[in-house]
């Protein structure tokens, strides 16, 4: 009940009027049943305009730092995404990453909807990068169809780094549903969770003309990083 008052009452109609999103192929999420919307991250807002624009409940997996914190903006931001339908997760690897497999196949086994970021993390540029192989392992266990889903200019209205979103038109881009029952029985060879993953990205590349590197997001973002920290001595000088 909470999760439809939000949507509907108290949060979603704030969202729609100011910054106007569109959508395109809505009819290819479906009706009912489990299914994975396997979409391209570039901006904290995606999670927010993907649930808003479909008739159904649908959950994100989240990382937990965003239900730890304290204090009355602690308390607001676990309410927004408790809200929002997300669900908190541990990205640290090893047990943590077997936990989160675990949350998204129970989301799955209630026939309900998932939505997943392959990439693991935000775009550093807006470029589309190598995929987790998570999802496949998640799509080929609970035997359910994976659906490319592209955002449009939610990383101009609010990039990284940027708490308050600037106001501009959203979009949101639902390919059909990739079929990947050939598979069944497979999930556990690494060759085949890597093929289905690079299925998934050239049909999230095709669909959304992103520019794709062959290389993950978090290896980009640690090389800006170390970049940035090289700088910092010599622009002190």
């Amino acid at each position: 009940m909470f999760y439809w008052l939000m949507k509907y009452v108290v949060i979603g109609p704030v969202i729609k009027a100011v910054f106007r999103p569109w959508i395109v192929g809505r009819r290819n999420v479906p009706r009912e049943g489990a299914a994975i919307l396997a979409s391209n991250h570039l901006s904290f807002s995606d999670s927010i305009f993907l649930p808003l624009m479909i008739d159904r409940r649908m959950a994100f997996l989240a990382k937990s730092d965003y239900f730890t914190g304290k204090g009355i903006k602690g308390w607001a931001t676990r309410l927004f995404f408790t809200a929002t339908g997300q669900l908190p997760i541990d990205r640290s690897g090893g047990k943590a990453s077997e936990a989160s497999l675990n949350t998204g196949l129970g989301v799955l086994g209630r026939g309900e909807l998932l939505g997943i970021y392959p990439e693991g993390t935000r775009s550093p540029d807006g470029t589309l990068y190598r995929g987790r192989t998570g999802i496949a392992r998640m799509a080929l266990e609970a035997r359910v169809p994976v659906i490319p889903v592209v955002m449009v200019d939610t990383g101009a209205i609010m990039p990284i780094g940027q708490r308050v979103p600037r106001v501009g038109r959203v979009g949101i881009v639902i390919g059909e549903p990739l079929d990947f029952s050939r598979f069944e029985g497979m999930e556990s060879d690494r060759y085949i969770l890597r093929s289905v993953t690079d299925e998934i990205m050239v049909a999230l590349q095709r669909l959304g003309e992103q520019r794709y590197e062959d290389v993950y997001a978090s290896t980009v973002k640690d090389r800006l990083a170390t970049a940035q920290a090289a700088k910092a001595p010599s622009a002190r000088h």
